[in-house]
């Protein structure tokens, strides 16, 4: 079986979120599962050095974007084992960031155009193409629209990931001549046309064999009005075609028996070493050390979505009336950024904020932390909370998107769950879980041992996923 997977961006050449982390870490497990799995990107100036140096060059030529021809290169490198392929233009990819350009439907359109064209110089014809998130939206539209007549494509088979809803490619109508070159029919029959403006993901979603996102939660919710960012009815009407499959973490990288970033590396069996980290942590950010008191943790982008509006309600009180230290990593919103330095100003000795991001501090904080605070509004699946229980750290979150479908409440009863789950997005429904949190975690001696193993021994690995993933592949295949 041969898949081509599209995505902007694959650890470790270019990142902004988690889209990264699926496109470095999924090809790579299944290609152990025996798919011939390869991966295409943008060649965007900002990938290291270390790795332009070691690419290959396949191809140069043109390709056409409406009206004009531009340059178009190809380039390869194979990294743990898999190919990657990197779509070469300067003028469109050679830039300080990556996306949030006023010629962005240029830029993704002509990305979507070369993946397609390219695949003769590529040498490798796909049996499915796994385009993702609305960079590659247009891929299964130029595939059935400007392709079809040639068996070699027609025997293509395409699947759709989305994500996150919330970002969408939307751009002014004019860009379906004037960028896309393609007829106004798609536009005016509704295919791509999304309030008067042009949609690079409803193209795909309307395209697209097959659709999947990144929770069986999320899956579901989107096909709300609540959560479907007007495009559920759209969602509803392919239902019957659309599959969750949950996010999963690269366990080689996360793996706090081998992390060269934290203090001390420990397992199931070495927690004591847990509360090491937590001691040399308190140390590095200024807090008084104490290994009993609980600390909880926000690792976050600090925007609206991740539920921070309910932190800003109800966390002074909590501060007041508990005996905890808070620490926070991160950058967003100038408005929380600036609130969370003032809550480390009211309690210089209870809290640390750090308005900035550093993935050695982040691993840090995962294995020193307590509890692992992620009250998102909305979560298609999540990541931070993977990475906390890999660690130990005992996940508080709001049941929704993935957070729902990993995270199960602990009961002091049986002994069974990894985390502490509230419903509604409500301050204090979510501080009365992060005081039971706090209450039962302080029992180091009977309940915290149980909750952390259970967490550190819950499987996140690709491995299950990844199989998910290779099924759907064999089921399209087989329709």
């Amino acid at each position: 079986m041969r898949v081509l997977y599209v995505a902007a961006e694959a650890v470790p050449f270019a990142k902004t979120g988690g889209l990264a982390d699926v496109a470095g870490s999924l090809p790579k497990e299944l290609l152990k599962q025996g798919v011939d799995i390869r991966v295409v990107m943008p060649k965007f100036g900002k990938i290291a050095a270390e790795y332009i140096d070691q690419m290959e060059h396949l191809y140069d030529g043109t390709l056409p974007v409406a009206w004009r021809d531009k340059f178009v290169g190809l380039d390869r490198l194979v990294k743990d084992g898999v190919t990657y392929y990197f779509i070469d233009n300067e003028e469109y990819f050679y830039r300080e960031g990556f996306y949030g350009y006023d010629d962005d439907a240029e830029r993704f359109s002509f990305f979507a155009r070369a993946v397609l064209n390219l695949l003769d110089a590529m040498d490798f014809w796909p049996d499915v193409i796994h385009a993702n998130d609305w960079h590659a939206g247009l891929v299964p539209v130029l595939l059935k629209l400007e392709h079809m007549g040639d068996e070699r494509y027609e025997r293509i088979r395409t699947i759709y990931t989305i994500h996150n809803l919330k970002y969408q490619g939307v751009f002014p109508k004019n860009v379906m001549q004037d960028v896309l070159g393609l007829d106004w029919k798609y536009f005016t029959n509704g295919d791509l046309e999304f309030y008067d403006a042009v949609n690079f993901m409803k193209g795909g979603l309307t395209y697209a064999d097959y659709i999947s996102t990144v929770s069986r939660t999320y899956a579901q919710e989107i096909q709300y009005e609540y959560f479907g960012e007007m495009l559920d009815g759209l969602l509803r009407k392919r239902s019957n075609d659309i599959y969750g499959i949950i996010n999963g973490i690269d366990y080689e990288v996360y793996n706090p028996a081998t992390d060269k970033d934290i203090y001390e590396t420990f397992d199931v069996t070495s927690l004591d070493r847990k509360l090491d980290n937590k001691v040399a942590l308190q140390r590095q950010l200024g807090l008084p050390e104490n290994r009993h008191i609980p600390l909880i943790a926000l690792v976050s982008r600090l925007v609206p979505p991740k539920g921070l509006d309910l932190i800003v309600r109800v966390m002074d009180e909590i501060l007041q009336h508990e005996d905890i230290q808070f620490v926070v990593l991160g950058t967003g919103d100038k408005v929380y950024e600036d609130w969370f330095k003032g809550l480390a100003w009211r309690f210089p000795r209870k809290v640390s904020a750090n308005i900035r991001f550093s993935n050695e501090l982040a691993q840090r904080i995962y294995a020193g932390a307590t509890v692992f605070l992620m009250p998102s509004n909305y979560e298609p699946c999540g990541i931070g909370q993977l990475i906390a229980m890999r660690y130990g750290t005992i996940p508080v979150v709001r049941e929704t998107g993935g957070l729902k479908d990993t995270v199960t409440q602990f009961s002091n009863k049986t002994g069974e769950g990894t985390g502490y789950l509230f419903h509604n997005y409500n301050a204090h429904e979510m501080m009365y879980a992060v005081k039971r949190a706090i209450r039962e975690c302080s029992n180091l001696v009977e309940i915290w041992p149980k909750i952390v193993k259970n967490a550190m021994q819950a499987d996140f690995s690709w491995k299950k996923s990844a199989g998910e993933y290779k099924a759907l592949y064999e089921k399209l295949l087989a329709k």
